[in-house]
């Protein structure tokens, strides 16, 4: 079970590496776009982790017996919470005019790299 502490700290680590990674992959497109992929980096790990502390749901942190990608439900919870709150506020927010390629393609980059964190990092 994470503790409130490891949460908010894979929450951050999600936020800032998304951040980056998406500011490099828009250049010199608008700052907002990176900072709201970063925000649902943040929100969507924050949010599972968070619904999974509160039910004490201990059996989600099992790791796959797979050395290389050593993942588990918690940590594809992550990913999935960050694409689904990433794709909401890039798609209603700053990509609003664009095509839904481009929204969808920052999300599940968003869900990707907090996905990654979370099975590397924390």
């Amino acid at each position: 079970m994470l503790s409130w502490s490891v949460i908010l700290y894979g929450a951050v680590l999600s936020a800032v590496l998304t951040g980056v990674v998406v500011a490099l992959l828009v250049r010199q497109d608008r700052p907002a776009i990176a900072l709201v992929a970063a925000a649902g980096a943040f929100a969507g790990p924050f949010a599972w982790n968070a619904i999974l502390h509160a039910a004490r749901a201990s059996q989600f942190f099992v790791d796959a017996p797979v050395p290389v990608l050593p993942v588990s439900w918690q940590d594809t919870g992550s990913g999935v919470f960050a694409t689904a709150v990433a794709s909401l506020l890039l798609g209603f927010g700053p990509l609003r005019d664009r095509p839904a390629r481009t929204s969808a393609a920052l999300a599940l980059t968003t869900g990707l790299i907090a996905f990654l964190v979370d099975v590397y990092l924390y």
